[in-house]
């Protein structure tokens, strides 16, 4: 016993030395080699990071990843590539990554093999254009050879944690929308092995997925347990075991993604087999949940889907998809419902080859449900192609509003009524060859009530039989009646009628009377977009055909009645605020639509109209309907800025491409946006309009709006004190950018108040600063707007007369220098009244046409070239007595700043043009000074400077056509 007794002391004594041991070296390793490891890192960071990385604090532990030694960096940021160099891409509250602990003890060696984050936010982010944020990491150049000396940091993986990430996933090209949060990762496996399987453990507790706005996915969870066998080297990807839960649906993943040099081969397959119809309802949107979970639900289901084939866009190759939907027996029932909706069948098979709409075929082989014994619905439909689409459709069945909404156990809706539909439908639909199936049936709603929780009133006495008929596969053959449909609401009947016939050469007759609530009706189905005091009040009857108005037999149409609009709030898709219209009193006449009263706001901006839009009628039936017009048009003050695309507004319904602009240029107003399906002349009055500050009164003029411009004519208003004539043109490109012409002009201006309150002027003749007096003007110009609406000046083409009528010239430093030399305190105050001067610009540079003036007995005259941005190549002539006949030249140059002079010589220093390429809108190159050359050296380099900026407008071209 005292033997054991020894020997269990001592083994605990060397247990205990080799755990305080252990203990020890964890103390004392981080102190030993914090400096290599810090520094090491940094070396690695900084020579593999084209992206800008800031912390706060480095530590080198055992314990926060034990038993793992760690290099942890806090408080980590970030930010993206160009062009997002101040967008952040990763922020994380740590950053950890393991050592290799033998390669530091022995070898010195920093060998990085775990990487853990935590608490982080990844922003990955492609704009429209393709350009991404992420690409942070520099490659080593291949052709490099391997140093074998050097020892620094190195990564060879074996395990990736990832702790409570927000990843949001944002690409403009592809619109596509992927937001993660509270997302968790482990992966383990031998990362830096040529060929390695990846165990994959990863968590999201909610996802949002959506493509081109649409969300596939909203706040749902998913869970992935995943065995994916990587081959390095072909750049293959096995899936081996991959199993998915997306809420309480289960996901069986297989196949293989093979990265190629111009895409990629892929063949997966996923499904989820014998699961339920509960199962498959928790993958729909969050606000029906709630729904699923008080409601019964019984019946099996199937899903299956998969994506084959090549992805290549150099070879035009996309991969063919297939899918299908198979429901069985399903039942569903709310606690309220007199009966349920039972033998619920529904066989959904889609075949997209090539991911081409163009050849999608869907085949909905069952739709079935029964409500009880008497009311059964029944639904075949298949179709094949879009544009030219095959259809043969067959729906049948009779429902009981009341019976369906307590057997769905609806929570937000009431409804009754009984609604029977019998559709008959087989052929093709084409609207461009105006095709239209052989169609026989009808739709039919009797004693209908509706009524929803956003609103306390229902919609009562609902009653619509429609039906439509086609014989002969043709629009000609196309009839449609609804006979009628109408409704009671807030004790206001509405009533309408409308007979049909030939769509081809519409003809159509169609009644109409009632007074609606619109911003109420809206309320009942909780949409957005119309004021809630909006009444429109209706007395309509329209008759006629088409054609009679696109040939101008307005004598037989019958279009007569009158629509009344009050109050009403609306938006479009490209402006950023919303427009209120206070009266509008519209009166049919035959092809027109008279504006008896029009008084509308928009944001500061106030607006009447009197005149009519032609062929109205016609607009709603085309598919690119135009609208044409006349109006007298009147305002008290027009803010323009307000109409720019991206300012900041109320209108929450903008378009898709205005969206993305905005995400894009957040500091940016956006151009203003012309609608491309008006053709309207107006004759405008405005008392005053504001333009990004600049003060413009008693406007006058002709304006038209076609083909998406904007066109002024014969207008006039007071600028700075002067009457300005205009004429001009103006066209937006995109949200952010446009083009306009321009010819303009202005009689008797103050030079000064020019100077000190318009812009361009100072750009463009920053000589005027030292000019006093009256000054006219003719000029046109030409060029392009940038996302803030200010004119890009390399982009400016044009040129005119400034007409020096009563001025006073003092201290231009050009001449002032030029004085010095000669010893004439006159050139520091010129006689310049009376001088005309011509000028031409073009590539950012201002070409001036040679002009004479006097200082004091002398005869100087100017000509040469100066940049917008300040660079000067002048010739001045200084003519002696008598009359300039002979004279001395002095060439000019350095910067109007800070002018060199050279007399005696003809020869300046020419100033190369800039480079603008106007498909893109950007400055390939800017002006700059040409080196001092021989004459035939200058050529020669002014022509190599040529190749060089046609070779970079090339380059531009073709980037443009890859995006």
């Amino acid at each position: 016993m005292e033997k054991i007794k020894t020997i269990m002391l001592k083994t605990f004594k060397w247990i205990g030395i080799f755990i305080l041991s252990i203990l020890f070296l964890m103390f004392i390793i981080p102190i030993l080699f914090p400096g290599t490891i810090a520094e090491q890192v940094k070396i690695f960071a900084n020579k593999r990071l084209a992206g800008k990385l800031d912390y706060k604090k480095t530590h080198l532990t055992f314990f926060r990843h034990f038993p793992s030694l760690t290099v942890s960096v806090d408080e980590v940021l970030l930010l993206g590539s160009k062009p997002f160099q101040q967008d952040t891409l990763l922020s994380a509250k740590e950053v950890a990554a393991g050592i290799n602990l033998k390669n530091l003890i022995f070898d010195g060696e920093v060998k990085i093999d775990e990487i853990y984050v935590t608490d982080a936010y990844a922003n990955v982010f492609v704009n429209s254009k393709g350009q991404a944020n992420y690409n942070v990491y520099v490659p080593t150049p291949s052709d490099t050879p391997k140093d074998t000396t050097s020892k620094g940091a190195s990564i060879k993986l074996d395990l990736i944690k990832f702790r409570n990430w927000h990843i949001r996933y944002d690409d403009h090209s592809a619109k596509i929308l992927v937001d993660a949060k509270g997302l968790n990762y482990t992966g383990k496996g031998g990362l830096s092995e040529d060929i390695f399987d990846l165990n994959t453990d990863l968590n999201i507790d909610k996802l949002d997925f959506s493509l081109d706005r649409i969300y596939y996915a909203k706040q749902k969870s998913l869970h992935a347990d995943l065995i994916t066998r990587i081959n390095t080297h072909a750049l293959t990807f096995v899936l081996r075991k991959n199993e998915l839960r997306i809420n309480n649906l289960p996901l069986k993943f297989t196949g293989f993604v093979s990265i190629l040099k111009d895409g990629y081969d892929i063949d997966i397959k996923a499904a989820s087999k014998k699961t339920t119809i509960r199962d498959m309802i928790s993958v729909l949107p969050p606000q029906y949940l709630d729904w699923a979970n008080d409601t019964k639900l019984e019946g099996n289901s199937d899903l299956f889907f998969s994506l084959k084939g090549t992805f290549s866009e150099p070879r035009n190759r996309k991969p063919d998809f297939k899918a299908f939907l198979l429901v069985k027996n399903g039942t569903i029932s709310s606690g309220k419902a007199p009966v349920p909706m039972t033998n619920l069948n529904v066989d959904l098979n889609i075949d997209l080859p090539s991911l081409d709409l163009e050849q999608m075929t869907l085949d909905l082989k069952t739709l079935n449900f029964d409500l009880g014994k008497k009311d059964k619905f029944r639904a075949v439909i298949k179709t094949k192609g879009l544009s030219e689409m095959n259809v043969n459709a067959n729906v049948n069945g009779t429902v009981d509003l009341q019976i369906l909404d307590k057997a769905l156990g609806l929570k937000q809706v009431d409804m009754t009524g009984l609604m029977t539909a019998n559709i008959h439908a087989n052929g093709t639909f084409s609207m461009d060859k105006k095709l239209f199936p052989k169609t026989d049936g009808f739709i039919n709603l009797k004693d209908g009530w509706l009524k929803t929780t956003y609103y306390p009133n229902p919609i009562k006495n609902i009653n619509l039989t429609a039906n439509i008929n086609n014989a002969d596969s043709t629009f000609a053959g196309l009839g449609v009646k609804i006979a009628p449909f109408q409704f009671d609401f807030e004790g206001n009947p509405v009533f309408i009628t409308a007979d049909l016939q030939n769509f081809e050469d519409l003809l159509y007759k169609v009644r109409a009377e009632g007074v609606l609530n619109v911003g109420n009706i809206y309320q009942v189905f909780a949409r957005k977009g119309v004021d809630v005091s909006g009444i429109i009040t209706a007395d309509l009857s329209l008759n006629g055909r088409e054609s009679y108005a696109t040939t101008g037999q307005y004598d037989k149409l019958d279009n007569r009645g009158t629509l009344i609009l009050k109050n009403i709030k609306a938006t479009t898709s490209y402006l950023p605020k919303s427009f209120f219209l206070k009266e509008g009193n519209f009166e049919f006449e035959n092809e027109k639509m008279w504006f008896r009263k029009f008084y509308a706001t928009y944001g500061k901006s106030d607006f009447s109209l009197d005149g009519y839009l032609l062929n109205t009628i016609n607009y709603f039936i085309e598919r690119k309907g135009t609208l044409h017009g006349n109006f007298d048009l009147h305002s008290k003050y027009i803010l323009v800025d307000e109409f720019m695309a991206l300012k900041n507004g109320d209108n929450e319904d903008k378009s898709l491409e205005l969206e993305y602009a905005k995400a894009e240029n957040p500091k940016s107003s956006g151009v203003v946006i012309v609608p491309e399906n008006l053709d309207v002349s107006l004759h405008a009055t405005a008392t005053k309009v504001n333009f990004k500050g600049l003060d413009i009164d008693q406007l006058n003029g002709t304006a038209a709006i076609k083909d998406g411009q904007v066109y002024l004519d014969s207008t006039s208003f007071n600028i700075i004190g002067s009457r300005m004539e205009i004429a001009a043109r103006y066209q937006n490109e995109s949200p952010i950018t446009a083009n306009f012409d321009v010819a303009y002009k202005v009689q008797d201006f103050d030079v000064q108040r020019a100077y000190k309150e318009i812009d361009m002027v100072r750009e463009l003749a920053t000589s005027a600063k030292s000019v006093s007096g009256i000054v006219s003007l003719d000029y046109k110009l030409k060029g392009d707007f940038d996302e803030n609406m200010n004119p890009i000046y390399p982009s400016l083409e044009g040129g005119g007369v400034i007409n020096l009528r009563d001025v006073a010239v003092k201290n231009i430093k050009m001449l002032s220098v030029i004085g010095d030399n000669v010893g004439s305190d006159a050139f520091n105050n010129p006689d310049m009244k009376g001088v005309n001067i011509e000028t031409h610009i073009k590539d950012n540079l201002i070409h001036i046409d040679k002009f004479t003036f006097k200082v004091f007995i002398l005869r100087p005259s100017i000509s040469g070239t100066a940049s917008i941005n300040g660079l000067l190549n002048i010739i001045v002539r200084i003519g002696l007595p008598p009359a300039g006949l002979i004279g001395i030249p002095v060439a000019v140059t350095g910067t109007s700043e800070q002018p060199k002079i050279r007399f005696f010589t003809r020869k300046g220093q020419e100033i190369l043009q800039a480079v603008y390429n106007r498909k893109v809108n950007t400055v390939v190159r800017e002006e700059k000074r040409a080196t001092r050359k021989s004459q035939k050296e200058q050529r020669k380099e002014i022509k190599e400077q040529k190749k060089e900026a046609e070779k970079a407008q090339k380059q531009v071209d073709k980037d443009v056509k890859k995006t």
